[in-house]
C-alpha cells in the first residue's frame, strides 16, 4: 500500500503536500529517474526552477510515470534575468513549455531584489495575472524576508501562498516562521537536512551538518530511524513543507519513509535548540538582478 504526506491547505483553498522531491543541482540526465522513482514511491510534489535547468527533464519523469497529471503538485520559479512584467509571462510560457505542461501548480518568485524592488513586484503582478488566467493554481515567492513580504503585500493585491527559504535545524527562521503564519503563507523548507553547509565550504566542520548533532543521532537511534529521516519528522511537526533533494533512488525512498512516527515536544525542542542562526546559502538582502551570474 502506497504511503501519501499530509496536505496544507494553502490560503486560496489549494491543497499542497506537505513533502516533496527537491531536484536543485540534480542533472538533467539523472532527474529523469529521480522524479519516476519519487512518484512511484509516493511523492506527489516536485520542486524545480528556471534556473536549474531540468525543467524538460521533470516533465519527462512525469510523463513516464503512471500516475495523472492531476494528483502531482508541480512548482517552477521565475529567474532573475526574467524580472520585469513582460519578462515573467514570457518566461512562464518557456517553463511551461519546458515541462509541457497545460498549468503549474505553484509559481514562485525565485529571490527578491532589494536593489530593484520595482522589478520584483512587476514579477509578481506578472504572477497575478497568471493566476486570473487559470494558467497557474498558486503563486508564491522565496527567501523573503518579512520586510520584503511586507514591502511586496503593500504594493500588490494577493498575500503569497508560499515563502520557500533556506531552512533546516542550523537556521530555523523562527521570526519569519511565525510573521509567514501570521499572514496565512506556508513556509517551505529548502535545504531541509542541511545540505547546504554539508556539500558547501563548510563540509569539514562537524558543527555545520544537523545530522551529526546528538539532538538528532540519539532521537535517530531511539526511533530505529536515520538522522536525516528525524530532521525530516521535525519539519512535519512544525507544519513545514520540506523538499529534500536526491537523485539516489534508494535515498528518495528512505527521505519518504516519515509518516510512521512522529517526535515528542521535548525532541523538537532540543532540535530547534541546534539553531546558530547562520544561513548557509545566500543572503537574499544582498541578491541583485545580475547576482550568480
Amino acid at each position: 500500500m502506497t504511503t501519501f504526506a499530509p496536505v496544507l491547505q494553502l490560503n486560496n483553498g489549494v491543497e499542497m503536500p506537505a513533502f516533496g522531491l527537491g531536484v536543485y543541482q540534480s542533472p538533467p540526465e539523472q532527474t529523469v529517474p529521480a522524479v519516476e522513482a519519487a512518484l512511484r514511491d509516493g511523492y506527489r510534489l516536485i520542486d524545480t526552477a528556471a534556473a536549474y535547468g531540468n525543467e524538460a527533464q521533470v516533465g519527462e519523469g512525469l510523463r513516464r510515470s503512471d500516475v495523472v497529471r492531476e494528483e502531482v503538485f508541480v512548482t517552477t520559479k521565475l529567474w532573475l534575468t526574467d524580472y520585469g512584467y513582460d519578462e515573467a509571462l514570457r518566461a512562464f510560457d518557456h517553463s511551461l513549455g519546458e515541462l509541457g505542461l497545460d498549468y503549474l501548480d505553484l509559481y514562485l518568485l525565485h529571490w527578491p531584489v532589494p536593489s530593484a524592488f520595482d522589478a520584483t513586484v512587476a514579477s509578481y503582478e506578472a504572477a497575478q495575472k497568471l493566476l486570473a488566467d487559470g494558467r497557474v493554481r498558486a503563486i508564491g515567492v522565496c527567501n523573503h524576508a518579512p520586510e520584503d513580504l511586507t514591502r511586496l503585500m503593500e504594493r500588490t493585491e494577493i498575500v503569497p501562498a508560499v515563502n520557500q527559504v533556506e531552512l533546516h535545524p542550523l537556521f530555523i527562521q523562527r521570526e519569519l516562521r511565525d510573521f509567514d503564519r501570521r499572514n496565512g503563507i506556508i513556509t517551505q523548507s529548502w535545504s531541509p537536512i542541511g545540505g547546504v553547509n554539508r556539500y558547501g565550504s563548510n563540509a569539514a566542520d562537524q558543527s555545520t551538518d544537523p545530522l551529526r548533532a546528538p539532538a538528532v543521532t540519539d532521537i535517530a537511534e531511539k526511533y530505529g530511524k536515520t538522522p536525516a529521516q528525524v530532521v525530516l519528522r521535525w519539519h512535519l511537526e512544525h507544519s513545514l513543507c520540506a523538499i529534500p533533494k536526491s537523485v539516489k533512488e534508494h535515498r528518495i525512498k528512505e527521505n519518504f519513509d516519515v509518516f510512521d512516527f512522529s517526535l515528542t515536544d521535548d525532541e523538537v525542542a532540543a532540535i530547534d535548540a541546534l539553531d546558530g542562526g547562520r544561513r548557509g546559502g545566500a543572503d537574499p538582502a544582498s541578491v541583485r538582478l545580475d547576482s550568480f551570474s
